[in-house]
């Protein structure tokens, strides 16, 4: 396990260093979004859309896709979430962009079946993203989350990623 490690994080390194530059997503902006597509490598962690490694994509619009995908094996279980969000610009300046997105996801727990109660869920909410350094911004979110049982339930996300293009 330690190994596999060491070459994703190793993998991630190296894709990181391909990339063109860091980039603060403000910087290419104009009053109807983005001029340039700009990509983005984290984690996000939510009930709505998913927990784990996240890719983001800012089309050259007011729009941004995301997947999200996380897994852990162990002998005796497998723990795993796949999701996504589609997030829309309504506001954007030099360090902040606030937004509202909607996301889904599927979570998984258990070996020969799933012992996970309502594992889809679907989600609705506001949410921002906030520039730290460099490329690396960090988003918050609130999100109406509908269980598949029934339950809807006001729930938080958090997500952090490095941008580049």
């Amino acid at each position: 396990m330690k190994k596999y490690m060491l070459a994703v994080s190793i993998a991630m390194l190296f894709i990181a260093s391909l990339t063109h530059a860091q980039v603060n997503t403000s910087e290419l902006s104009n009053a109807e979004g983005l001029t340039k597509q700009v990509y983005g490598l984290g984690v996000s962690a939510g009930w709505a859309s998913g927990i784990g490694l996240s890719f983001r994509s800012h089309l050259p619009s007011n729009v941004s896709v995301q997947g999200v995908f996380g897994i852990i094996k162990t002998s005796d279980n497998l723990s795993m979430s796949i999701g996504g969000e589609l997030q829309y610009d309504l506001v954007r300046n030099n360090m902040t962009r606030f937004f509202v997105g909607s996301a889904v996801s599927y979570f998984y727990d258990g070996i020969s079946r799933n012992e996970v109660s309502a594992p889809y869920r679907f989600g609705a909410g506001i949410g921002g993203e906030f520039y730290v350094q460099g490329g690396l911004h960090v988003t918050l979110e609130g999100m109406f989350t509908i269980f598949s049982d029934g339950r809807v339930i006001p729930l938080p996300q958090i997500a952090a990623h490095y941008y580049f293009f």
